[in-house]
């Protein structure tokens, strides 16, 4: 049985540890915006559980970057989020939740973020295909032209078969005697001393 529903830490939004067991795809279906607050932007998703994402400021600037300023239009949209064990907080390595995809991004987009004081760096982000649809089935084979008996047919591997003869083959026509020549006439069996005796005759000595 999967525990990973038996990971998730008691919290009232994502946290890093979720996505301990590898990264995950999200589709937004809401965005709060509480200015004044410590963590102001909450990104709801699909399947949340009223846990949303709360992205750190330097996750918002690459989102701002991406999507622009509205987060209305964030509304449908895909992330993919990841764990990033070697984030900061208050200079301890507490892991992060990061992104590396989003949709609506013509191609990779690199945003420069600052690192530490007066240290930026780029960091890049990879477009978010939708999934390509599957491909059709395999057209099934025509069927195989009917074969005239006796005749052989080409298969596609480079084989020949060759078609059953339903009917028994025809008795081969009777030899028609050359002209100006007269066919032997079938000998006569002659019965007397030292004649072979007919196939039913009896043999002498037998009952």
């Amino acid at each position: 049985m999967d525990i990973t529903a038996t990971l998730a830490p008691k919290s009232n939004q994502m946290n890093a540890d979720d996505l301990i067991v590898g990264p995950r795809t999200i589709i937004v279906t809401n965005v709060d915006v509480a200015i004044e607050a410590e963590q102001p932007v909450a990104i709801y998703f699909k399947g949340d559980s009223g846990r949303p994402w709360r992205p750190c400021k330097s996750m918002r600037r690459v989102l701002a970057s991406a999507w622009g300023p509205d987060s209305s239009q964030y509304v449908g949209r895909g992330i993919t989020l990841f764990r990033d064990p070697g984030a900061l907080y208050g200079g301890q390595q507490v892991g992060g939740i990061r992104l590396s995809h989003l949709s609506h991004i013509e191609g990779p987009l690199t945003v420069m973020l600052t690192a530490t004081r007066g240290k930026r760096l780029p960091y890049k982000v990879l477009p978010l295909r939708a999934p390509s649809p599957a491909a059709p089935a395999a057209a099934a084979a025509p069927p195989a032209p009917a074969t005239e008996p006796g005749t052989a047919q080409r298969l596609p591997v480079g084989r020949t078969i060759v078609a059953d003869d339903p009917q028994p083959a025809p008795a081969p026509a009777p030899a028609t005697p050359a002209a100006g020549r007269r066919s032997a006439p079938a000998p006569v069996r002659r019965s007397g001393p030292g004649a072979a005796p007919a196939a039913d005759a009896p043999i002498p000595g037998l009952d």
